[in-house]
């Protein structure tokens, strides 16, 4: 491995082309005079694909392995079983591919697709028969690359279950099928572990998986495994009993107990999640840290229990990793490849002992989002890049503008392979923030290599616009246009901020929550509710006050509010106007009530709440609002709480 790595250094400093001349003469080319003695800090440096919620093909797994190894990362774990499907083959259990790999085609996003339908056709999936696999596991191996496998268990398992039903609790009598999305109630429906046969079946497909991988590991998952139906079994109820079990959390101890106990029969060694460690921990399991921080692994570390960090907030890269107005759906906050390149896995605070037991760090890919390899490959890279220098370099060894440098280079690697990677580095983040009756208008860039360019008149910038070093002061309408630039050479996507005044832009807004302020910035949001430019209150009613600084006349009120099914955040039940004179004793001057079917319609759309009044002054406008409540029946979040999004306070 370590002659493997010496050769991939060499790689990195040599041309990303490296092939015959047309006389079939092989070419010279100059490497820098340097000596280079290196090691990596952790020994497990890992990707963690999902290829469940979207298969992957074969190809591109070669392509990603290729990748890797040049990186120097040596794990790549295969999420091969979910909810959404099943894809590897067993071939004691053939409808596990010929059913639970294929769902119904749903072209909404991933949270807004509806479960299928008994009879529906099923297109949508694939497999690797175990030959493929076989290749697969075979090429990663030559390049230093260990493959673990994970099989889901007990939750994440309708691909299975969709194939074979009895294996789910008895009570369970609703259709299951391979879930498009989600998934809401059926999601809840998981083995039954009550029941030997689910062992027996398990064993059997552990088996097989363990003959086929060479790695000394195996996933078994054990995450977000929800106890709906245990609750209500007989067998599973009976097995507590009998087990002398103290509730349904230690049930699924036992399960994960016992199915590691015949891994570790096998002569492997049992991974899963950070949930395990809700229960008793199997005997000898490595756990990964993904709830927040990862922190929930240190529980794991204080009974002596290897762990790997792939925290949510910093290492997946489902996440945005740029100004969300540029990238493609997805959901939740930001990772941004600055964010991965400052991840410092090993904290201050830990108790003496834990970084022993950290055995690495893991960048974590979950497809729900893509649709196409190239989905992947964008999410992927450059934040792989600085997933593996996190990995590799020692602590306090970390160079950003160095690091950007080196980047650049192995980003012409990533463009002579064909692959197409995020440039979400160069563009711009921004803020518009009411000051003093002004709006004061901050941008902002990842690389400090580049120079931020802008107009205001509407017109595309370019390498002769104003240069931005401080923050802009708006006091009127603007059509703010920004790029980042290196010289004349544009290097990211233009930024629009279309400003727009109104009587209340640039007031100041008071509320329990501290992002009202966004309220009164001129500024309308995007159809991502997370883009920064959006206040949001869940599972709550709320209010909020503006103060117009003088009593104005008002005839007209605007709230811009989302509807985002998928998500559940859905418009308002109900808005109610105040006005005051002295910001204390309030009359009420307009109210508008909204139906269950206009809060809950399907789709993602701005909904904009008019409120029309009967021309009066006033200086304090008071808001409140009521939540929508739970979900209904038909919703794919059925009986969730919901949130209440405004971007935006129009006064006229």
């Amino acid at each position: 491995a370590g002659f493997y790595y010496a050769l991939q250094t060499v790689r990195q400093l040599l041309p990303p082309d490296l092939r015959k001349d047309t006389n079939s003469q092989t070419q010279g080319w100059e490497l820098p005079c340097v000596e280079i003695t290196d090691h990596p800090r952790f020994g497990y440096r890992g990707l963690m694909l999902d290829v469940s919620r979207y298969f992957i093909p074969k190809a591109t797994l070669l392509r990603t392995i290729d990748c890797m190894a040049l990186l120097k990362l040596n794990k790549l774990h295969l999420h091969l079983v979910d909810d959404n499907g099943w894809r590897l083959e067993i071939k004691r259990y053939p409808r596990l591919t010929q059913v639970g790999a294929w769902r119904v085609k749903r072209d909404e996003p991933f949270p807004a697709r509806k479960n299928p339908l008994p009879g529906e056709q099923t297109t949508e999936g694939g497999f690797y028969t175990q030959q493929e696999m076989k290749e697969i596991i075979d090429y990663a191996e030559s390049r230093q690359i260990e493959i673990i496998p994970e099989i889901e268990m007990p939750a994440h398992t309708n691909s299975s279950l969709a194939a074979y039903p009895e294996l789910a609790c008895p009570v369970v009598k609703s259709f299951i099928g391979v879930i498009p999305g989600l998934g809401g109630k059926n999601a809840e429906i998981i083995y039954c572990a009550g029941n030997d046969s689910v062992f027996s079946f398990i064993e059997n497909v552990l088996d097989e998986v363990m003959a086929l991988f060479p790695s000394r590991y195996v996933h078994l998952g054990g995450d977000e495994a929800a106890k709906t139906h245990w609750k209500n079994c007989p067998l599973c109820q009976h097995r507590i009993q009998t087990e002398n079990l103290a509730n349904e959390e230690e049930l699924q101890g036992y399960f994960m107990e016992r199915v590691s106990r015949y891994v570790r029969s096998k002569g492997k060694t049992v991974m899963g999640w950070d949930e395990l460690t809700n229960s008793k921990l199997p005997e000898g399991a490595v756990i990964y840290g993904w709830r927040g921080d990862g922190e929930a692994a240190l529980k794991a570390a204080e009974l002596g229990h290897p762990f790997i960090l792939t925290p949510a907030r910093t290492l997946y890269l489902i996440r945005y990793q740029g100004p969300q107005w540029f990238e493609p759906l997805t959901y939740f906050g930001n990772n941004t490849l600055k964010d991965v390149y400052q991840y410092e896995p090993v904290k201050d605070k830990w108790k003496p002992g834990y970084s022993q037991l950290l055995q690495g760090i893991q960048g974590s890919l979950w497809t729900e989002f893509c649709s196409t390899p190239q989905d992947v490959e964008y999410l992927i890279y450059p934040r792989l890049a600085a997933l593996a220098e996190v990995a590799w370099s020692e602590k306090g060894k970390k160079d950003w503008t160095g690091f950007l440098s080196r980047l650049d280079r192995f980003n012409l690697h990533l463009s002579h392979k064909g692959i197409d990677y995020a440039r979400s580095m160069y563009n711009i983040d921004h803020k518009v923030l009411p000051r003093n009756g002004e709006l004061e208008v901050s941008l902002s860039c990842i690389r400090p290599d580049l120079e931020i360019r802008y107009t205001t008149n509407g017109d595309a910038p370019d390498g002769r616009s104003a240069l931005y070093s401080t923050p802009l002061t708006i006091a009127g309408n603007c059509n703010l246009k920004a790029a980042t630039f290196n010289g004349s050479e544009q290097k990211g996507e233009v930024l629009t901020l279309p400003v727009h005044f109104n009587i209340a832009t640039a007031k100041p807004v008071t509320g329990e929550n501290i992002n009202t302020r966004l309220l009164t910035n001129g500024l309308r949001g995007s159809d991502r509710h997370t883009d920064g430019e959006w206040c949001g209150w869940y599972a709550q009613d709320g209010s909020f006050v503006a103060d117009l600084g003088e009593r104005q006349k008002i005839t007209r009120v605007s709230l811009g509010s989302l509807n985002n099914f998928g998500m559940g955040v859905h418009p308002p039940r109900y808005v109610k106007l105040y006005l005051s004179d002295n910001g204390q004793s309030y009359h009420q001057v307009a109210t508008i009530q909204r139906t269950q079917a206009q809060n809950f319609a399907e789709g993602t759309q701005a909904v904009d709440i008019h409120l029309d009044v009967h021309p009066q002054k006033g200086r304090f406008l008071k808001v409140e609002f009521g939540n929508p409540g739970k979900c209904p029946a038909n919703h794919v979040r059925a009986q969730q709480d919901t949130w209440v999004y405004f971007d935006e306070l129009i006064v006229e």
